[in-house]
């Protein structure tokens, strides 16, 4: 499939998609796990990628089955076609839509799951369960006292035929740090938790807690799937780690005004920049409403053709300023300037992260506002 980018695409701030350096990534981190099957992350619509899309191109790079948190993102991609398994595992209501749409449902509790078997008798249809255990996360999950009551109910409700245990996993403490030494912790209490379900007559089919960190690098985690998200978008993992990822989107937008200033002149609220000498500035219509940080006020430079032009004075909630130069740096009214993504010269969202001190999945989730999603790539 080749989907383009319509020819208004650059007209304005676009988020654009590259649907081709998903199904790459894909393939790359299911080739770090050859013995089990890869389970693609959507969740929160797709990092913020678009939910749809994104599991297509997921699903023709050999994903073999999605995950989401809520059962309206399962539910929308049932709606649209999506017709391999999914996962939700952090809803608290509307089992019956799920059990009606064929959604795997993650379980965390002896609570959880006891409403989850009143809409498998509702439904009259069995719900298909991956029950979460908490093996030190501390976040959702079954806790290690509640366990036992939960596996006898998970029994009690197979045979009463309105379950099927299909999977049970976890999720790791540390899964960007490889070798820190609580993930065997967490490995070896989930191996333990599923030997004790098998001892009393559950045989789940499926056991998983690899990360994309732990999918890349931790081949005894991988169990029979595994879970990756931000390797799939071509994020960073791993810091320090190069593991062939590419960047899937690129936040551009294009320079709509060009002015010269004079030496000693403010750039935008606050004149917290002051032009050291005369220069020529750039109008970006992108700002912290769109996913341009305010805190990244003056810390970030743009690529536009290849080169690199700082961005000056306070990031507003619309635009944002870049110094082009005495000379204009060759950019003309119209260019594009690329924020962050794959082009020539151009930061990634982990350069951002780091600025910020957060990560990359929060600069690729806060692209919002008026930026416009498109899509681009050969699957």
């Amino acid at each position: 499939m080749n989907t383009q980018i319509p020819a208004s695409g650059l007209d304005g701030l676009t988020a654009q998609i590259d649907l081709g350096a998903l199904a790459h990534n894909t393939r790359t981190v299911a080739a770090y796990a050859p013995g089990a099957a890869l389970m693609a992350v959507l969740k929160a619509d797709a990092y913020g990628h678009g939910a749809l899309p994104v599991a297509r191109a997921a699903l023709a790079g050999g994903a073999a089955e999605l995950g989401v948190t809520t059962i309206d993102e399962a539910v929308a991609l049932r709606e649209g076609g999506v017709t391999v398994p999914l996962l939700s595992w952090l809803s608290t209501s509307g089992y019956e839509r799920a059990i009606d749409a064929d959604v795997r449902l993650g379980v965390s509790s002896p609570r959880q799951l006891a409403k989850v078997v009143e809409a498998a008798r509702a439904v009259g249809r069995p719900a298909m369960v991956h029950v979460k255990v908490d093996t030190g996360l501390n976040r959702n999950g079954v806790a290690p006292a509640e366990w036992a009551a939960t596996r006898d109910a998970l029994v009690d409700a197979e045979r009463a035929g309105r379950v099927r245990l299909q999977g049970v996993f976890t999720h790791l403490a540390h899964g960007d740090e490889p070798e820190h030494p609580f993930l065997d912790v967490q490995r070896d209490a989930l191996a333990a938790i599923v030997a004790d379900a098998r001892a009393h007559g559950l045989t789940p089919d499926l056991v998983h807690a690899a990360n994309s960190a732990a999918a890349l690098t931790r081949p005894d985690l991988h169990f029979d799937l595994v879970r990756p998200g931000i390797a799939l978008y071509g994020g960073i993992p791993v810091p320090g780690r190069d593991f062939g990822l590419r960047p899937v989107m690129t936040f551009a937008a294009p320079v709509i005004l060009i002015k010269r200033i004079r030496a000693g002149e403010g750039v935008s609220y606050g004149h917290s920049w002051i032009a050291p000498h005369d220069t020529v500035v750039g109008l970006i219509p992108a700002g912290y409403a769109d996913g341009v940080w305010r805190p990244l006020s003056g810390r970030i430079e743009v690529a536009i053709g290849g080169r690199r032009f700082p961005q000056v004075g306070r990031v507003c909630m619309d635009q944002c300023v870049i110094d082009l130069g005495p000379d204009g740096g060759g950019v003309a009214e119209g260019d594009t300037a690329v924020l962050f993504g794959d082009a020539p010269g151009a930061d990634r969202a982990a350069d951002w992260a780091e600025k910020l001190g957060t990560i990359d999945y929060e600069v690729l989730t806060g692209v919002r506002g008026r930026a416009v999603r498109t899509y681009t790539g050969e699957l």
